[in-house]
């Protein structure tokens, strides 16, 4: 029985992404990654310093990063990056048999990964910064047949369950959830710490274990085409400030 004070094994998932300011975009309008280093997403750097928050509330509570995307993923830099911010060890399915997942194929494969882990506490980021389908988190719950709870802005550990704040558009619930339990929190939850040179250093001596795919999923989306929006025209009119109905228009 879990008491308030008691150690918490948390995992946290997150997504590697290209850099956004480094995509190039042709005349086509087609999208070239080829220069866009992968950077952690930003929506999971705040479901990361909640994890570390929630971990340090609770004294022996222990944080596993765990993420899975193609063999470009494993970068030293970003690695150190994640386990500078209050991260205990990191899990990696780095693996060319893992590009391009979408939502249902990123939470098969993380369900392998975690299956056997044991966690407490699931944390997610409520959406990806590329795609933002918002579905990672429930798919993974209902693959590793625990309850699910989103749209979380704060948690604590209360005997042996969470209970969680969840800001919705007009209103906002406080929910017990039973432990184990997969939480897609929202940025408002935490504000991501920024690692001091401590920090990254510590990182490159603690755990890091790089694995193949456990799995090969199938996608359930088929991608038709990627682009930029076209540009928009400027109307280029200019109004009179001192004329009726300017400041509305």
């Amino acid at each position: 029985i879990r008491r308030e004070c008691a150690e918490v094994k948390i995992a946290v998932a997150f997504k590697v992404v290209p850099d956004d300011q480094d995509i190039q975009i042709a005349g086509d309008r087609s999208l070239d990654f080829s220069k866009a280093k992968g950077i952690v997403s930003a929506y999971d750097l705040n479901a990361i310093e909640a994890a570390a928050q929630l971990a340090a509330a609770h004294p022996g509570s222990t944080v596993t990063a765990v993420t899975a995307g193609p063999a470009s993923i494993d970068d030293s830099k970003l690695k150190k990056n994640v386990l500078a911010r209050g991260v205990d060890d990191l899990i990696m399915a780095a693996d060319d048999a893992l590009a391009g997942m979408d939502a249902a194929a990123t939470a098969e494969v993380l369900a392998a990964m975690l299956a056997d882990g044991g966690y407490d506490v699931v944390l997610c980021g409520d959406g990806s910064a590329d795609d933002y389908a918002q579905q990672v988190d429930v798919q993974l719950a209902a693959r590793l047949g625990l309850p699910s709870v989103s749209a979380v802005t704060k948690l604590a550990v209360e005997g042996d369950g969470l209970v969680v704040e969840r800001t919705l558009e007009d209103v906002v619930e406080e929910v017990a959830v039973p432990l184990p339990a997969v939480v897609a929190v929202s940025p408002d939850v935490a504000v991501p710490r920024i690692p001091g040179m401590k920090d990254i250093l510590a990182a490159g001596k603690k755990p890091m274990d790089v694995k193949a795919a456990p799995c090969v999923p199938a996608a359930t989306i088929e991608v038709v085409s990627c682009a930029a929006p076209e540009a928009a025209e400027r109307a280029c009119t200019v109004l009179e400030a001192s004329a009726d109905g300017a400041i509305e228009q």
